[in-house]
């Protein structure tokens, strides 16, 4: 698969080099493309850079991986508007984080994925990829206590959300559905709401009980 990567920092370079480890070609653009290059030198795996454009241009798939307050300027001069990203899989792995976690910077508007596909037109957007540091995803493969990792997927195009399960595998761990694109905002939300809880050393995976403890009884819960 032919993978574009908007953005040459740590997200690009853990993501991408597993997939071009993978064997899927892989084109990185940056606003400097001197940057893109020497990244993607450090990836091989046949794995090219140069300007955002080209790589939007190359990619089936697309992963956009910059700061949140980098995605307006990154998808337009990847020609977002012109179309480029049209009809392509656009994968957001952004996080409207503020710290100290208390807040998004989508300021309780649409969701950072909503208003990434409204930006670029006729796009496929799936959310996902949120919910990690950048070195798990760099393990070959994420694997916790005998559990590979799960990865939560937000989208409303089913072939485009195929294409990014795929891609999960592809890094050893266990796609998700996280339901349709108007839900990317509780992702964003809950990725923040975790990591304020890893930052304040607490840890979130024991706040979740397993699945057979999690809905009750219905009939229980209905007779309240």
């Amino acid at each position: 698969m032919r993978i574009g990567v908007l953005g040459a920092g740590n997200m690009a370079d853990a993501l991408a080099g597993q997939w071009a480890r993978k064997g899927h070609e892989v084109r990185i653009g940056a606003r400097t493309p001197a940057k893109a290059v020497a990244l993607a030198d450090r990836i091989g795996g046949g794995a090219v850079g140069g300007g955002l454009r080209e790589a939007a241009k190359f990619g089936e798939v697309v992963l956009l991986a910059v700061w949140y307050e980098g995605v307006l300027d990154v998808l337009r001069r990847a020609g977002a508007e012109d179309g480029t990203l049209s009809g392509r899989v656009l994968i957001d792995c952004t996080n409207p984080m503020e710290p100290p976690f208390e807040r998004l910077k989508t300021g309780g508007g649409p969701s950072a994925a909503r208003r990434i596909a409204d930006l670029a037109a006729g796009a496929r957007v799936v959310k996902g990829f949120t919910m990690c540091h950048e070195s798990v995803w760099r393990m070959t493969p994420p694997v916790f206590g005998g559990r590979p990792l799960g990865v939560p997927l937000c989208g409303d195009d089913e072939e485009a959300l195929a294409v990014v399960r795929a891609l999960v595998a592809d890094l050893g761990c266990a796609p998700m559905d996280g339901g349709g694109l108007e839900r990317a905002a509780l992702l964003e939300a809950a990725t923040a709401f975790m990591v304020g809880l890893w930052v304040a050393g607490e840890d979130p995976s024991a706040m979740m009980p397993p699945p057979e403890f999690a809905g009750g009884d219905p009939e229980r819960t209905s007779d309240r």
